[in-house]
């Protein structure tokens, strides 16, 4: 099913589901203590970090508009990225508490370190909803892709790369970082798809997501390893892929091996375009920003029906259970559905991609 229809079935459902009315706060949220707005609304909105420039290019220009839009231009959203500071973050959730938002989108840094903030608001009743990330603390829902399954996209489509030599094959697995908790479920989605079926040599976590960190962990794993020994390589997500790449260039390397991505990254894409990285998990930007703001609207507005119907799954996390949420679906992107996925949804054109220095490649697979 195309992401663009099910956004669209999931906003249908919602609007003829629309009625008044607050909910309970189940999973410890704050709803029941949060009084019905009319349009006229501020939206807090804190993004974690600037490294993966969809923050700023996706996520918070489609929050804003769809905000406006849901509230016929009356409601705001107040945006502030904390730059991969968790300590920043705490200082910009404080501020807009003491502001007075009226609910808050929040992907945290540090999800433990957010936790005081996150209770903080709840006692202040302003609802959170956990935005991509699962923030620890009260908070009333969250909206993320399926991270396990992610996980498992990737594992698989590694597994399916190295064929008959997969279970004699040596792989590096390159996760994230340990603060954010949609990397562990990467890694244990990735896990179930890899293990026993490949030789697992080295792991290694990437401190903060940074391509440096992981650059210096390639190097090591190359050195213990050897580079003409490295049959593949996990990688939770593009940068990081592309400090995997980086480092197997600069040793030497004749040929990459199967290399895997997350976030369909421009870059990313070239390199897949190029077959220096063999693929990456494209995740609807548009799709979870969108159905984020009108959870967040539903949410201040009491339409508890609506909300409901924008949250029907469930997601158990270290201080709460059964949370209601909204998984996304994701796409495993190679050489072959590059038209049917990035390019459809208008996240690149043909000519973001195909730059002279990647023509003759994109000529090759049809791009054009």
């Amino acid at each position: 099913m195309r992401r663009t229809a099910i956004a669209l079935a999931a906003s249908a459902a919602a609007v003829s589901l629309a009625a008044c009315g607050v909910m309970d706060g189940v999973g410890g949220g704050s709803s029941s203590a949060s009084p019905k707005k009319g349009d006229d609304i501020t939206v807090g909105l804190l993004l974690p970090e600037k490294e993966n420039p969809r923050y700023d290019k996706f996520d918070y220009p489609i929050i804003r508009d769809q905000v406006r839009s849901l509230t016929h231009d009356k409601g705001k959203v107040v945006y502030e990225n904390a730059d991969a500071d968790a300590a920043k973050q705490s200082e910009q959730l404080d501020q807009m508490i003491a502001d007075k938002v009226d609910v808050l989108l929040v992907d945290p840094v540090d999800a433990k370190a957010l936790k005081a903030g996150v209770t903080k608001a709840n006692k202040a009743g302003i609802p959170v909803i956990a935005y991509d990330r699962l923030a620890q603390g009260p908070i009333d829902a969250y909206i993320s892709f399926d991270n396990q399954l992610v996980g498992q996209v990737q594992g698989r489509a590694l597994v399916e790369a190295l064929g008959s030599k997969a279970e004699t094959s040596k792989v590096i697995m390159m996760n994230g970082s340990v603060t954010d908790p949609n990397a562990a479920q990467f890694k244990q989605g990735a896990l179930s798809e890899l293990q026993g079926k490949v030789n697992i040599v080295k792991t290694y976590d990437t401190k903060d997501w940074k391509p440096e960190n992981a650059k210096a962990n390639m190097v090591q794993a190359i050195q213990a390893v050897g580079l003409s020994n490295i049959a593949g390589v996990y990688s939770a997500n593009d940068d990081v892929a592309g400090a995997v790449i980086e480092a197997m260039k600069e040793a030497g390397i004749s040929k990459i091996p199967p290399v895997t991505g997350q976030d369909a990254s421009l870059a990313a894409v070239q390199r897949i375009v190029s077959g220096e990285q063999y693929m990456s998990v494209y995740k609807s930007y548009p799709e979870e920003a969108n159905n984020a703001a009108e959870m967040a609207v539903a949410k201040v507005q009491g339409r508890s029906i609506e909300f409901d119907a924008l949250t029907r799954d469930k997601v158990d996390g270290p201080t709460g259970q059964k949370i209601p949420s909204m998984l996304v679906p994701v796409v495993a992107l190679t050489k072959d559905n590059i038209k049917d996925t990035v390019i459809q949804d208008d996240i690149y054109t043909v000519g973001d991609i195909c730059t002279p220095k990647y023509k003759a490649a994109c000529t090759l697979i049809g791009l054009k």
